[in-house]
């Protein structure tokens, strides 16, 4: 009785040990089953990061943009089937014949692992690499090992080998920083797949096993002897002939060791960032960016604003802190379209990455006075017309204490009357005063708006550029010079293409500030500028240049705003700390041969480059006294009287 009653007690705890067991292999089986739906999913859905790619108007490439996986995608048909049977005769011979799982490679693994009495070698296929790869860890568990062999059988009900393939060459790494087959081969050989060599592609094999061990840049012999054992077991399948193995043994292709962003033109690639910023996938969704800027002109453009630098180094030998805190901007446009064609935002981008050309505002000094002078010819006031180059003190509140403001001329020279071209042309500031009191201030100031300056301060200062501006404002607002009246928003981006082909372009916003003819009056004055004038340094044999100097108080800021008939170049130097630079560093001094340097230079490389301004229609000249004066309906020459400068008081 007692037996029986133990029996059945025994047999109860027996099916309720049971049931636990087979509740929990369901539960298992289950939160498995529910795993393995959601990494498939992972899988079949694959959108991996990719870069972004930035080139210049020759489709010249930039810079790579990329978060924390450097990768260029490449779909099956861009893979050479060369690279796919390399691939499968190293790593997973029967992948066309397997279901997911090669059970033979397993039992081969197992038994070697138990005669080494350790874990010597794994028996995965390509499709459980993929799945080690993107979803699961590589930690050597029974769970984890039953997930993928299960994962694996699934997924190859659902994707083809083909595409099983794609996959698995993409999302690898493969050392160096790159991710994906297409990567690599261009990152160490700078070569697209399908012109790889046989040793080349059994290199690129060799590494998904261990990237940093077989990293060609690193150990070369050891990723040479690596990729001859591919092309033995290639030549043992009888997939390479007997002449291809002996030839591919011998090779020893050339490796390179590139920078994965290979950027060349750090302040151009930073102001793209900034003007994408609301692209939030910038990085990632694998765009390429089209770019105005020419990498000749940018080269060049760096080349010119360090001779530039050096040449005022040269000058302040002794002191030691100006190499530290000067820097300088370099800007180029093309005139007609307003395409930036260089950007160069300092001297060293090592040294510091803010953009001077772009985020920096600095006074811009004497080079404002062409904009007041356009003003004033709008008016009506004719190229001749004579302007009292005379000194005069201003009286103003500064809160409830009166101050004096006393301006003066550069060198603090007077020259009596003088024509509106030859006060221009001599940047002198009492002249430019007084135009503007006497085409009205209000006029003035309300034109300088319009022009395209902010923050201007309304007072008598504008008239010497007492307010700043940034280079590359500086060069679109310098358009209504280079360009006869019009101004085009510079446009830095030409078009963007997505990874599906679509095309957005960039449009730029067009303003028509003055007459085609007017404008041409101050150009003409500009090019006297840089013959006769305050410009003469820029000056460059071959081509004609017009352009305005500009110097703030104490030589803290120089500029020099030109331009030839087809492109424009605005240069500025200053200190970082908004000290002065040192006597003599004005606008005729320090950016003036940086110009000349480059319009020197660009010729050579751009000879074709127009060389001759035209003379708008509706524009006439007359010979006044030996001196050539242009002038149009709108400002026609006047007569002038004789001035007996004897009795003017100054």
């Amino acid at each position: 009785m007692i037996k029986r009653e133990f029996l059945k007690s025994f047999l109860r705890i027996l099916g309720g040990i049971g049931i636990i067991i087979a509740i929990g292999i369901i539960i298992f089986v289950m939160q498995v089953y529910v795993e393995i739906r959601n990494d498939t999913d992972k899988i079949v859905h694959y959108k991996p990061p990719v870069a972004t790619q930035i080139f210049d108007r020759q489709k010249r490439l930039v810079a790579n943009l990329f978060d924390k996986e450097f990768r260029f995608y490449a779909t099956f048909e861009e893979i050479p089937p060369r690279l796919v049977e390399a691939l499968l005769a190293i790593e997973d011979t029967l992948f066309f014949e397997h279901y997911g799982i090669n059970v033979d490679a397993i039992m081969r693994a197992m038994l070697k692992n138990i005669q080494n009495a350790r874990y010597a070698e794994g028996g995965s296929t390509i499709t459980q690499q993929l799945i080690k790869n993107i979803v699961l860890t590589r930690e050597k568990t029974i769970e984890r090992k039953i997930k993928e062999v299960l994962l694996a059988i699934r997924l190859e009900t659902i994707l083809s080998k083909e595409e099983i393939l794609e996959r698995y060459l993409n999302h690898t790494y493969f050392g160096h920083g790159f991710y994906g087959v297409k990567t690599a081969s261009l990152g160490y050989f700078r070569k697209e797949m399908q012109a790889l060599s046989l040793k080349e592609i059994a290199i690129l094999v060799s590494l998904p096993r261990a990237p940093s061990f077989y990293d060609p840049t690193k150990n070369y012999e050891f990723a040479l002897g690596r990729a001859n054992n591919v092309l033995q077991r290639m030549y043992e399948l009888g997939w390479i002939s007997k002449e291809e193995f002996d030839e591919g043994s011998s090779e020893r292709p050339r490796v390179y060791d590139d920078t994965l962003t290979q950027n060349v033109a750090p302040y151009v690639v930073d102001e793209v960032q900034r003007q994408l910023a609301r692209l939030t996938d910038l990085k990632t969704a694998g765009y390429k960016i089209y770019l105005n800027i020419d990498l000749d002109y940018q080269e060049l453009a760096q080349e010119a604003l360090y001779f530039g630098y050096e040449q005022i180094l040269s000058r302040h030998k002794k002191d030691e802190s100006l190499k530290e805190k000067l820097n300088g901007a370099f800007v180029v446009l093309e005139n007609q379209s307003g395409k930036i064609l260089a950007l160069v935002g300092g001297v060293d981008y090592a040294k510091s990455n803010f953009s001077r050309a772009t985020q920096s505002k600095r006074q811009i000094g004497s080079s404002v006075k062409p904009f007041l002078y356009l003003s004033a010819i709008n008016s009506g006031v004719a190229q001749n017309y004579q302007i009292p180059d005379i000194a005069r003190t201003y009286e103003y509140k500064d809160g409830k204490e009166r101050k004096k403001w006393q301006p003066k001329n550069y060198g603090s020279s007077l020259s009596g009357f003088v024509s509106l071209k030859t006060a221009l042309t001599k940047s002198l500031n009492l002249a430019t005063i007084n135009l503007v009191e006497e085409v009205g201030f209000d006029r003035i100031y309300s034109d300088v708006l319009k022009y395209g300056f902010s923050n201007v301060p309304k007072d008598l200062t504008i008239s010497l550029g007492s307010f700043g501006a940034s280079p590359l404002e500086m060069a679109r607002n310098f358009m209504v010079f280079s360009n006869y009246g019009k101004v085009i928003d510079p446009m830095l981006m030409d078009y963007i293409v997505d990874t599906k082909g679509n095309v957005a372009y960039f449009t730029p916003n067009e303003y028509e500030l003055s007459k085609e003819e007017q404008s041409f009056l101050i150009l003409d004055i500009l090019r006297d500028v840089v013959n006769v004038g305050t410009g003469r340094r820029a000056k460059v044999d071959g081509i004609e240049l017009a352009g305005k100097t500009g110097t703030t108080n104490d030589n803290i800021d120089a500029w020099f705003c030109g331009f030839s008939p087809s492109i424009e170049v605005i240069v500025w130097y200053g200190k970082d700390d908004n000290t002065p630079m040192g006597y003599s560093e004005t606008g005729g001094v320090a950016p003036a041969p940086a110009f000349s340097y480059f319009f020197s230079n660009i010729l050579e490389i751009d000879p074709g480059l127009e060389r001759k301004f035209k003379i708008p229609q509706g524009v006439r000249s007359q010979n006044i006294d030996g001196e050539q004066f242009y002038y149009t309906d709108d400002s026609p020459i006047r007569s002038v009287p004789k001035v007996n400068h004897d009795t003017i008081i100054f």
